[in-house]
């Protein structure tokens, strides 16, 4: 932000630049549901062997099926958030912060697509929710 308090107006949006998200978002959302239908194998997998163990392969099971789930919440997350960032696109919403309405810089988006806010209104919440 400037000195006076207000943020530096961004040109338009370069429909180029978006079309190049759009397929970067594809891309991720294609390999993230490749990777769930593959933890999704895996947690069978781990499943269908749980006969008869000892103490450590059960544990070592537990341990293996529990960073499983964790990866697949965090990736659904992730999926919803690329969901969500298709529809700002389709809506003409993209790239926009949803809590000023300010342009969310491109070096921001290239390094996350899906990002819904600005930097100064990310690091505004994150210092709140310390």
């Amino acid at each position: 932000m400037s000195a006076t308090g207000k943020k530096k107006k961004l040109p338009p949006i370069d429909q180029d630049f978006i079309q190049k998200m759009e397929t970067s978002l594809l891309t991720l959302k294609t390999e993230i549901a490749d990777k769930l239908h593959a933890s999704s194998e895996d947690f069978k997998e781990i499943m269908s062997g749980m006969d008869s163990k000892d103490i450590a392969d059960i544990a070592s099971d537990d341990i293996d099926r529990r960073m499983i789930e964790a990866i697949g919440a965090h990736e659904l997350k992730r999926l919803k958030s690329i969901e969500s960032a298709l529809t700002r696109i389709k809506q003409g919403k993209y790239g926009h912060c949803v809590k000023c309405s300010h342009r969310i810089p491109q070096e921001r988006l290239i390094a996350i697509p899906y990002a819904v806010m600005c930097i100064d209104c990310k690091s505004e919440e994150e210092r709140r929710n310390r």
